[in-house]
């Protein structure tokens, strides 16, 4: 079941979904959804240094990429065909009967953002600020400001709390993220 807008404030009352720093509601909250803001921290691939990825390589991802850090009064200008990992301005946490997906605001979806590729789903006990897969599939660039509403999340309830949540997982790759971090799935081929 997908939280209503009086769902989602009761749950925040109550601390089973924690937003840091807390939102304005007025602005922020929809029928049954709640947007977030970009946050000023980037990583995008140095084309330079590699001439592929190789999932089954020891070098590890974040050494591939180049960690971009904007004032937030500065855009980023994200390119067509431009895809760069971003962040949340805000830190979730979860309790271990909810989860959340992102979305992409159709604002920018009209302009050819899209805010995430794959990785929409947000598990129950997680923590952390969300990362972003930004894509521009538009002919020209957009600039993207920190602070700017970028995503928003839906919540919904979980039929009874996760035996395992997102924080009791032995590979928690992602957990309490405060930046972007770049794909770890090269670990998944170390067992």
């Amino acid at each position: 079941m997908t939280l209503s807008d009086r769902d989602i404030k009761k749950y925040i009352k109550n601390g089973k979904i924690k937003i840091y720093p807390k939102p304005n509601l007025k602005e922020r909250l929809g029928p049954c959804s709640l947007d977030l803001s970009l946050g000023n921290i980037f990583k995008v691939f140095n084309h330079v240094k590699i001439p592929y990825i190789d999932l089954k390589g020891k070098s590890p991802f974040e050494e591939m990429m180049e960690k971009i850090r904007v004032e937030n009064s500065q855009p980023f200008i994200l390119q067509p065909g431009d895809f760069v990992l971003a962040i949340t301005n805000e830190k979730v946490k979860l309790s271990s009967d909810i989860m959340a997906r992102l979305d992409g605001r159709s604002s920018l979806g009209r302009l050819g953002i899209i805010i995430h590729i794959t990785a929409a789903r947000i598990d129950p006990g997680f923590e952390g600020k969300l990362a972003m897969e930004l894509g521009n599939v538009g002919v020209l660039p957009v600039a993207l400001y920190p602070g700017m509403k970028i995503c928003s999340l839906t919540f919904e309830i979980l039929s009874s709390p996760s035996e395992i949540p997102y924080y009791k997982k032995k590979e928690k790759k992602y957990l309490k993220q405060k930046t972007p971090l770049a794909s770890k799935i090269n670990q998944e081929f170390r067992k």
